[in-house]
């Protein structure tokens, strides 16, 4: 969602600087050519070509009900785009603690990737799950998921969270190189 709400506003800030230079440049001719018919378009123009349209008219109708619906679009696409914090227990009535996800999945990486017999692990948390992917540095891997598993719920436990997150944890073999 993050990759659309970008493109989105990347697109519609090149539409806008688009549309602010044609006025400036036409704004800028028009001050120093007051007679002049525009450089680009030109005001007279533009009123010829809107002066035929009656805001009863089917394009018209048709093009606001579309400016409402990207609008909504973008509208919702902001409001969910945002960071997802994840509350810890407040200290006192007037603090609120939280962290991001990315710091959450950063404190339960590190202590995933110091266990023997990790090759590497990526993790993904949220407030309601973690997701530990580690990698074997062994073909026999024995007990490591479990290991892992207490190793990730002992982490999380001792944070001051309201609800614990759900715990998963996947280890694979290590690939061969040939």
């Amino acid at each position: 969602m993050r990759l659309f709400v970008r493109l989105i506003t990347a697109v519609a800030g090149i539409l806008i600087a688009a549309v602010g230079a044609l006025l400036a440049i036409e704004s800028a001719w028009s001050l120093i050519r007051p007679d002049s018919r525009g450089l680009i378009l030109g005001p007279a123009t533009v009123r010829d070509a809107l002066g035929g349209f009656s805001w009863s008219d089917l394009p018209v109708l048709i093009g606001a009900c579309a400016l409402i619906v990207l609008g909504l679009v973008l509208l919702i696409a902001a409001m969910s785009a945002g960071h997802k914090q994840i509350r810890l227990h407040d200290p006192a009535p007037e603090v609120t603690v939280t962290t991001d996800r990315r710091s959450l999945a950063r404190l339960v990486g590190h202590q995933v990737r110091d266990q023997d017999g990790v090759a590497g692990a990526t993790v993904t948390a949220g407030a309601k799950r973690i997701r530990v992917k580690a990698t074997s540095r062994f073909r026999d891997s024995g007990g490591l998921r479990g290991k892992l598993t207490e190793t990730a719920k002992q982490t999380v436990g001792e944070l001051p969270m309201p609800r614990s997150p759900k715990v998963q944890v996947s280890v694979a073999q290590p690939k061969e190189h040939r």
